[in-house]
């Protein structure tokens, strides 16, 4: 079964709204945890505008499933805060000061020499890695190249297109998949994925490891209550 990882971030940025420590971040985190969240997922960006670089190391003292820490390695903070968590996993992500959202993979080729260096500081400290990329061949082959453990599918593009197409839309990712799984990488997924789109999603991808998803899952509580959306969600799994 392909595991599900929360991203609380949207959690973070509620509770910054107001200051403050409501929601409790923790709390929420570990109450996903209870409601059967194979892992907890948080992206820190330089400004803090919802999770604090305090709240990595808050969540990580509780969490007992499996902690994601996603973000820029470009930045020296993040590096020395994921090696000062040593979280089961590291995801990197291409983003740049003030981006809203992640909106694109790495260029693997032409970073490649700077990835293999951060894939393996981080392996070093026992971290698993994975790489965010877009679902392109040359891209999963250069990820190879990295050393990395994983790749995560970015899958926005995926989501926009399947309620027009969804046959033309997950086309790209089983051939990426395929090829991640030829070469022995173990392939993550994340971006946009929902509860209208996540089942196809996770029956045509072979092997998919783990899919992380935070805004959707975090709005769809709001209707439907969060333990009962995660449930949900774990459904779309099976």
């Amino acid at each position: 079964m392909t595991k599900l990882s929360v991203n609380i971030n949207k959690i973070a940025t509620l509770r910054n709204s107001r200051g403050g420590n409501n929601p409790d971040l923790v709390k929420v985190a570990l109450d996903c945890e209870r409601f059967g969240a194979q892992g907890i997922t948080v992206h820190p960006r330089p400004d803090e505008r919802h999770i604090r670089y305090q709240d990595t190391f808050d969540l990580k003292a509780v969490i007992s499933t499996e902690f994601n820490i996603e973000g820029n390695c470009r930045e020296q903070k993040f590096i020395d805060l994921v090696l000062a968590n040593k979280p089961a996993q590291v995801t990197l992500v291409p983003d740049v000061l003030g981006q809203i959202t992640s909106n694109h993979g790495w260029d693997t080729i032409k970073e490649q020499v700077y990835l293999k260096e951060m894939v393996s500081l981080f392996q070093k400290a026992g971290i698993r890695v994975s790489i965010f990329v877009d679902p392109v061949i040359e891209m999963v082959e250069g990820a190879l190249a990295t050393g990395t453990d994983r790749i995560e599918l970015y899958t926005e593009a995926y989501a926009s297109e399947y309620p027009t197409n969804k046959e033309k839309a997950i086309a790209p990712y089983i051939v990426a998949a395929k090829k991640a799984n030829e070469l022995g990488l173990g392939i993550n997924a994340g971006h946009d994925l929902d509860l209208n789109n996540l089942q196809y999603f996770a029956q045509q991808i072979p092997n998919l490891l783990e899919v992380s998803i935070g805004h959707a899952l975090i709005s769809d509580s709001l209707y439907l209550g969060l333990e009962n959306t995660i449930q949900l969600y774990l459904k779309q799994l099976a």
